[in-house]
């Protein structure tokens, strides 16, 4: 929630410093691209063609909102065939999300949870990130990469001693059993009940949906 989407990071600035470093001169050339097209081609010092780009990238590839949702039917194209690629559908859509929301992932083909890392994440399940470190050794030998897949998909959230409380509820309405949904640690609801005329055009009274999921990031106004 904090990263994706946003200009200044820790990360970003870890990069420009390594950059600094460098006794070689920098030029940059930043693209911003759609589709096939390019946006703008930004050439110079790197740290300022950098920004130029992501100036407009935020303009261009983020769908901000003013006020976040309750919850969202997120449509998970048949691209992605397992959830290891399908939880975009989750966590680019949840800084749009209210605390307390519900994202509901709606893929009636997608059966797997992930053709190579299944059995690591059948076995930690989803959960938030402060979830995982509270109890860190009995988790530091799963790899760094599922670990931060589970955190994708399960959202931002807090641990209330003992108790995990994410800040959006994740319910899959897929091919992915109930009994496996339960052991995965996200809700389920049956593909089949899903009427998705029902999810349209109901963005005022704090519904979402999103048809073709993943690929853009939604934002609310007052996350920047």
């Amino acid at each position: 929630v904090d990263t994706i989407g946003v200009k200044d990071t820790p990360v970003r600035a870890m990069i420009h410093a390594a950059a600094q470093r460098l006794k070689t001169p920098v030029t940059l050339v930043a693209l911003t691209v759609e589709g096939d097209g390019l946006s703008g081609l930004f050439i110079g010092d790197h740290e300022a063609a950098w920004s130029a780009a992501v100036d407009l990238s935020a303009q261009r590839h983020v769908h901000w909102t003013d006020e976040p949702f309750q919850r969202a039917l997120s449509c998970a194209p048949p691209m992605y065939d397992e959830l290891w690629t399908g939880a975009k559908a989750m966590y680019k859509l949840e800084p749009a999300m209210a605390v307390g929301s519900e994202v509901v992932i709606h893929a009636p083909h997608l059966d797997t949870v992930s053709h190579v890392h299944g059995k690591y994440i059948h076995d930690v399940g989803y959960h938030i990130l402060p979830y995982f470190l509270a109890d860190w050794d009995r988790f530091k030998h799963v790899p760094l990469g599922v670990l931060a897949h589970s955190t994708h998909l399960r959202g931002s959230g807090v641990m209330d001693g003992d108790v995990e409380r994410p800040n959006v509820r994740v319910t899959l309405a897929s091919g992915i059993s109930a009994d496996d949904c339960a052991r995965l640690n996200v809700g389920y609801l049956d593909p089949r009940s899903v009427n998705v005329d029902e999810w349209k055009d109901r963005e005022g009274e704090g519904i979402l949906f999103v048809p073709k999921a993943g690929e853009t990031l939604y934002r609310t106004r007052t996350r920047g």
